[in-house]
């Protein structure tokens, strides 16, 4: 008999609507519930890609006896961090604090007012039965002592856990930034530190952009060499583009197989700028076939993008990690014949003992074939038989931020690779998500097949899809992008911001939890802070507004003492930051026809990270760039700005890329 998850639109929460466990969705009404009963909550939070998530609810939660203990004393909240992720956020916080780690997925048990008393990460299930029992035994006989305890912890994770003092992020700080890299950088396998090995995707941008600034070798050699790392190893598919969400070894052999959104956006932007800063033919290719991977395989029925593949594959209902993915020899002659088989087989680094599990092999791509037709034809038979194999599940709600993020990449690789039908991937998209999530002025998180959840947007929704909407005015030339995004923008500044000026993840009207989230580090994808900081510089040099520029260096400080600190986790202000010190350049291009292409694409060429432009008709509704921007001498022209101050208009490509230079 399904339980109350049935009606809900999360595909997480869904794989547990048929649980014996009687979940009920986080909400008043399962508070409630608790206080009426006299009994603790048992809050689990995952996600549908996540490996041992998976685990966890098949030996724990389809367990009659775990249901049974869990229904008998507790009150248990089933929770999607991707939905709620400012709930995920405070307990991670608690997790984190009181067993010195933190992931998914997360066990707490709190008290009917939210504090947790207990947090943990995977029970197996003989445990799990333990820590219930006591935990029963303990609300019933030490009720106070364990409310208590809840209340303690949770007043001194809002003591510890609040936003760090403000701090500026001189151009000092990237530089020591890139120092700190730079002793960090593994030299001989890509990428920071050793394993698990997660794609520093806001790293890699910030390197990029410091590059374009300064000059500095070192910053774009660990971008060339992460990357090229990265796309040869098992954690890119070889067959379908995209990259998995992490490797769990040094080398990036074998990944975590889940296949991320905000990973794949992220890293698309990030090959297509190393592609335009150095010609790097792996990156182009990479950028396209991440791109080709985003539209084929995570574009839902409305235009927008889902969330994620799932790591595991289903069969005969058990799971299996990477099943769709990994091959044996045999399995390549199988799909290839034994010439072709073998001769894969030596390209791919597949072998006899495996490199994965069973005496299988993730697929490696260490050097380009000398027959690049063959391996395309190859390459096409292999994803045909690979298709033939059970498929892991997709997880397709629709995240707001996630979507801004695929807007953004789509939308700029787009335009520099001459690829019209990616910035119109990127324009149905960011129509969707504009039409369905803003409801009544008021941004929601996500949806499922069209139908918006009650999750309200948090902090990283309203800036990421702000970021990609400002991406898209600049690639489409559409001033309803622009309007879009300083409205979204404006929205944040006045929600999010709280009467002594700090910045929030929540917004101020929010349901309350026990502390008030301002994450300050980027991770997986960039915090709410600096996204903002980054949409609030791009809209500023887009329209020349003080207002916002200022608000963006409000917002970058908040997260300058993580910049300073600990440069792996800021990577997405660190790079804000250079676009700040490098500009504002602003470039207009008026008119059309073949010589106002060449000028635009003479512009999209440049790296400045202080760069925006835009292209049309002069005097434009809707585009300051535009206004009072004549054809000079009834030709197209471009007229290039630094920090507002603007040199006379060319109509010439090179004599725009002698400007552009010199910037």
């Amino acid at each position: 008999m399904a339980n109350r998850l049935a009606a809900s639109l999360s595909p997480y929460l869904l794989q547990h609507a048929d649980n014996p466990v009687d979940w009920w969705e986080w909400g008043d009404e399962a508070f409630a519930e608790a206080r009426r009963r006299d009994v603790p909550v048992f809050l689990s939070v995952g996600y549908a890609a996540c490996h041992w998530c998976h685990v966890m609810a098949h030996e724990s939660f389809e367990d009659e006896e775990v249901a049974r203990v869990v229904n008998a004393a507790f009150l248990p909240v089933k929770v999607d961090r991707e939905e709620r992720p400012d709930v995920d956020a405070v307990y991670m916080a608690a997790t984190t604090a009181l067993t010195g780690h933190g992931g998914w997925p997360m066990t707490c048990l709190l008290t009917p007012a939210g504090d947790p008393f207990f947090a943990g990460t995977y029970l197996p299930r003989e445990q799990l039965l333990g820590l219930l029992e006591n935990a029963s035994r303990v609300w019933r006989e030490q009720r106070d002592q364990v409310l208590e305890s809840g209340a303690h912890v949770a007043q001194r994770l809002r003591e510890v856990t609040g936003p760090p003092a403000a701090s500026p992020v001189p151009a000092s700080v990237l530089d020591r930034a890139v120092t700190r890299l730079r002793t960090d950088h593994d030299d001989a396998r890509g990428g920071f530190g050793g394993a698990p090995k997660f794609p520093p995707s806001m790293v890699l941008e910030f390197l990029l952009r410091h590059h374009a600034r300064t000059g500095s070798p070192d910053a774009l050699a660990m971008v060339r060499s992460t990357a090229a790392a990265m796309a040869r190893g098992g954690m890119y598919d070889q067959l379908a583009g995209g990259f998995a969400r992490y490797s769990v070894d040094a080398g990036w052999v074998v990944p975590h197989f889940e296949k991320m959104l905000y990973d794949n956006a992220l890293l698309l932007r990030v090959y297509a700028h190393l592609w335009r800063a150095t010609g790097d033919p792996l990156a182009r290719r990479v950028a396209e076939e991440t791109a080709a991977f985003l539209v084929r395989d995570l574009r839902t029925g409305e235009g927008a993008f889902a969330s994620a593949l799932d790591a595991d594959t289903v069969v005969d209902g058990h799971s299996h990690e990477g099943l769709t993915y990994a091959w044996t020899p045999a399995q390549l002659a199988d799909a290839l014949g034994a010439d072709d088989g073998a001769r894969a087989a030596a390209l791919l680094s597949v072998t006899a003992d495996g490199t994965f599990e069973a005496g299988s092999s993730t697929l490696q791509l260490r050097e380009d074939p000398e027959d690049a037709a063959w391996w395309a034809r190859t390459r096409e038979r292999l994803l045909a038989a690979r298709d033939a194999r059970p498929q892991p599940a997709r997880d397709d709600k629709v995240v707001t931020a996630w979507n801004g993020l695929a807007v953004a990449a789509l939308a700029e690789a787009g335009a520099l690779l001459d690829r019209p039908d990616l910035v119109e991937a990127a324009t149905g998209a960011a129509a969707f998500v504009l039409a369905t999530h803003d409801v009544d002025g008021v941004l929601r998180r996500t949806s499922r097949a069209g139908q918006v959840s009650s999750a309200s947007a948090v902090l990283d929704d309203h800036a990421d899809l702000a970021e990609g909407l400002l991406a898209l005015h600049q690639a489409s030339g559409e001033a309803r992008w622009l309007t879009a995004a300083q409205d979204l923008l404006d929205r944040a500044l006045a929600r999010f911001v709280d009467a002594a000026g700090t910045l929030h993840d929540t917004a101020h009207d929010a349901p309350a939890l026990f502390a008030r989230p301002a994450n300050r580090s980027d991770n997986a994808e960039p915090s709410g802070a600096s996204a903002l900081a980054g949409a609030l510089t791009t809209l500023a040099a887009l329209t020349g507004s003080t207002r916002h520029r200022e608000a963006a260096e409000r917002a970058l400080e908040a997260c300058g003492s993580v910049a300073a600190a600990e440069p792996r986790f800021a990577g997405w202000a660190l790079a804000v930051a250079e676009a700040l010190h490098a500009g504002p350049l602003q470039v207009a291009v008026v008119g059309d026809g073949p010589q106002a292409r060449a000028l635009l694409g003479q512009v999209r060429r440049s790296t400045s990270p202080g760069l925006v432009h835009v292209a049309g008709a002069p005097d434009s509704p809707g585009i300051p760039l535009l206004a009072d921007r004549p054809l000079v001498g009834g030709s197209p022209a471009a007229y290039v700005c630094r920090g507002f101050v603007c040199d006379r208009p060319v109509t010439d490509a090179d004599a725009l890329a002698v400007l552009l230079t010199g910037a």
